[in-house]
């Protein structure tokens, strides 16, 4: 009998794209082959993500799209796992939608039982598990040079805009010695750079072993070249994480530090738990430490009651930080949270014209930053080539790099490079002399 083929679309963060490995492995294990072709396969998987509006809109208009192949194939599942199928659940599963499987983020273990189900109509499972870390399970990577390896799950924040504690639960950390032996494995294996997830990994916690504790044993006990982490919580980042990163060879000279707003007002209704002045203290703190070091952040405009003048403030720490980069967002109302029950009182063309500046500054201060590396020296972990054939890599900064001279060049190469030319968004160098090969 053909093994039944699955097809996974991923949205949103890359803690999606880390469970979309632990669904693999579970269907993997179940008797489930992958197909990157919709067309061809008898179940299609939708992993989402309900932080934005816009992301949820996105899925829905490929949920109407996907049913032409059920009206084609009648026996194909269609299913809408992760955040947006636990925030919506049986809102998805109407007539005429074509969805017939909702499974929330911690019931992946139950895929395979809830597909069975699936084939005589429609499944649902949107139970919370506060134990849920996923242990015992090795994701299916398809990428051999990094990986995402998640420490903890769940958030414990209650930020007043974000949906997340009430998707995925809270806090919860996975042991630190299974922790390093995937790293372990994950080098032996032959991958240069891992990514450690959190919705907060500075709340890491296992018994007497906290983040800088874990940051400093992978170091110390895995072969593995780069690590890095995402996302830091600014009222939990410690000095002691500092001290590991600047300390430790393998942890990359890179913060990613979400401000959200430059407005004390605004950071108090966001529940974020600091204020602009402490930001800008932690941001001294971070660069007289870890020399070198690169910082991106997240920034939310048009939050219901920002001013002019908040805004104004947020423009003001962008500049004086100077972020290396920026993900940008304009605020969008999420129902269940504290500040859906705010007015939404920014129109949306001042949001977007708020969006655009801020967009405009960031542009400015990221050429800079990147003009100013040209005529250095870097090392970069060569990724792969784009559409175009140029080979990619990026710095332990986590500067994207095009690369002139790479013919000989393979993913997992780390060669020294000399930057010869930058845009906003891309270092362009040439190859040097290689410093590792896989």
């Amino acid at each position: 009998m053909r093994r039944k083929r699955v097809y996974i679309e991923t949205y949103g963060c890359q803690m999606n794209k880390a469970d979309s490995e632990i669904i693999k492995a579970v269907l993997s294990a179940s008797g489930y082959s992958m197909t990157a072709v919709p067309e061809r396969a008898d179940v299609i998987l939708l992993n989402t993500c309900s932080v934005r509006e816009h992301a949820e809109q996105r899925v829905l208009g490929r949920i109407s799209q996907l049913r032409q192949l059920k009206l084609e194939n009648p026996g194909l599942i269609l299913g809408v796992v992760g955040c947006m199928a636990q925030k919506m659940g049986k809102e998805l599963i109407g007539e005429g939608s074509g969805v017939n499987l909702i499974a929330g983020p911690d019931s992946y273990r139950r895929l395979p039982g809830l597909l069975e189900t699936s084939n005589n109509g429609s499944s649902i499972d949107l139970g919370l598990d506060p134990e849920e870390v996923y242990s015992g399970i090795n994701p299916r990577r398809e990428d051999k040079v990094k990986a995402w390896v998640p420490i903890m799950r769940g958030c414990d924040k209650f930020c007043s805009y974000c949906v997340v504690p009430y998707l995925r639960g809270r806090e919860r950390s996975r042991p630190a010695d299974e922790i390093l032996e995937e790293v372990k494995a994950l080098a032996e294996q032959g991958h240069k750079e891992v990514t450690l997830l959190g919705q907060n990994v500075n709340s890491y916690k296992d018994g007497a072993t906290d983040f800088a504790d874990l940051l400093r044993s992978i170091d110390e006990t895995t072969c593995i070249q780069r690590v890095r982490f995402l996302t830091s919580h600014p009222k939990d980042m410690s000095q002691k994480v500092l001290h590991a990163i600047n300390e430790s060879k393998s942890l990359c000279e890179h913060i990613h530090l979400p401000l959200q707003s430059g407005s004390s007002r605004i950071l108090a209704r966001m529940n974020r738990g600091y204020n602009k002045e402490q930001y800008l203290q932690l941001i001294r703190l971070i660069r007289e430490i870890i020399r070198g070091v690169s910082i991106s952040t997240d920034i939310i405009v048009g939050f219901p009651g920002e001013t002019e003048e908040d805004f104004q403030e947020t423009l003001d720490v962008v500049k004086e930080v100077g972020f290396d980069s920026a993900f940008t967002y304009k605020y969008s109302p999420r129902k269940g949270t504290r500040a859906y029950e705010f007015e939404d009182d920014v129109p949306p063309e001042e949001k977007q014209e708020r969006l655009e500046r801020l967009i405009c500054l960031q542009r400015k201060i990221s050429a800079s930053k990147n003009q100013s590396l040209v005529g250095s020296r870097q090392e970069v972990l060569i990724e792969g080539r784009n559409r175009k054939g140029t080979t990619l890599g990026r710095t332990r900064t986590d500067k994207p790099v095009a690369l002139q001279n790479d013919s000989e060049l393979t993913p997992g190469d780390i060669v020294e490079v000399e930057i010869i030319g930058s845009t906003s968004a891309t270092l362009i160098g040439c190859a040097t002399s290689p410093l590792n090969h896989p």
